[in-house]
């Protein structure tokens, strides 16, 4: 009887739980009509006042890569992207390991200035950031927009290295140390091949960011600097001279690149993992 009883109790939802289902269902499937319009738009011939297009054809993909010269964008999104992931690497990986291993005062106020840059939105901080790098020359160019995404890049790839390299054994580094290893011989030859997988995520992580980052670019991007993410936003806003179906196949493109680099981000890294970080770590 207890049991039929308790069965009944887990069929029959509350109020709060219909509500909260419901919200979740309808936002779901407002972004499933917004999408799937974009989508069926980019393949459609002429569509208006149907339920469906009068035909479908591909030829806006083609029209979209030669009007908005995809080539050349995407070789400048790779570009920035790659620069941007090896400069971060390179300073943020190190940064991790002294961050890991040492204790000092004030660490967990240096904590909260690398989460700054990430919880802030980056309009708030990328208009003085721009002003800086228009006055010493390097806005406008492929320079600028690295140096601007560097500011969120480096302090994601400290915080998402640190406790890979807490589980890293110390005991480790002690004993080569000991049979007369340097401090580069064991950074380079005992934690680096550990430490892959992480440096792999951060990487990856960072490689969606920077793609995917707009305030930032847009604001020190030039006319031969746009990633694909400036050259969208400069497509929809000349889209009166342009046709529209071109402009969605240029939307289809981003939004499926963009949901590449995240599947590959979440094989690699999990997201829970810096909250749980926080949470065991009181020091951070």
């Amino acid at each position: 009887m207890t049991t039929t009883t308790e069965h009944k109790r887990r069929i029959v939802a509350t109020p709060t739980a219909w509500v909260i289902w419901g919200s979740v269902g309808a936002f779901v499937l407002a972004l499933t009509g917004v999408i799937g319009s974009v989508l069926v738009n980019s393949l459609g011939t002429r569509w208006f006042d149907t339920w469906f297009p009068q035909g479908f054809t591909t030829r806006w993909y083609g029209e979209a890569w030669r009007e908005f010269a995809l080539f050349d964008v995407i070789f400048v999104t790779v570009e920035v992207a790659l620069l941007v992931i090896v400069i971060s690497l390179l300073i943020g990986v190190p940064a991790a390991y002294a961050l890991a291993r040492r204790s000092f005062p004030g660490k967990r106020i240096l904590y909260l200035a690398f989460l700054l840059p990430i919880l802030m939105p980056p309009i708030t901080y990328g208009i003085p950031l721009a002003t800086v790098l228009y006055k010493f020359g390097f806005a406008g160019h492929v320079s600028g927009v690295v140096l601007a995404n560097l500011v969120p890049s480096v302090p994601f790839v400290i915080l998402t290295m640190t406790p890979f390299i807490e589980q890293v054994d110390p005991r480790l580094e002690d004993a080569a140390r000991m049979c007369g290893a340097s401090t580069r011989a064991v950074f380079v030859r005992i934690l680096t091949p550990l430490l892959v997988p992480g440096i792999l995520a951060a990487g990856i992580l960072v490689l969606v960011r920077t793609v995917g980052m707009f305030e930032l670019t847009f604001l020190t991007a030039g006319g031969d600097s746009q990633t694909l993410v400036v050259a969208l936003y400069y497509s929809v806003s000349a889209a009166g001279i342009r046709a529209q179906q071109s402009v969605d196949a240029m939307a289809v493109i981003y939004t499926t690149m963009m949901l590449v680099l995240l599947v590959i981000a979440l094989r690699f890294v999990n997201p829970t993992q810096l909250v749980a970080r926080v949470k065991e770590d009181p020091e951070a």
